[in-house]
């Protein structure tokens, strides 16, 4: 099972039809799984890899 790092949680909100009813919704974050240096295995999110990999080279 990978580790969870991130504190990122789903945000909520409404989808609107054209006619404007308004029913919730859930937006997830891209959670991604990725190895660690150490090996172990890591849930991260998208834009959290992106800035480690902008910020490793």
């Amino acid at each position: 099972m990978a580790k969870k790092i991130t504190n990122t949680k789903p945000l909520t909100g409404n989808r609107r039809s054209h006619a404007l009813n308004a029913t919730k919704h859930k937006f997830k974050p891209n959670l991604q799984v990725v190895k660690g240096a150490d090996g172990k295995k890591y849930r991260i999110t998208a834009r959290e890899l992106r800035t480690l990999k902008k910020n490793a080279s």
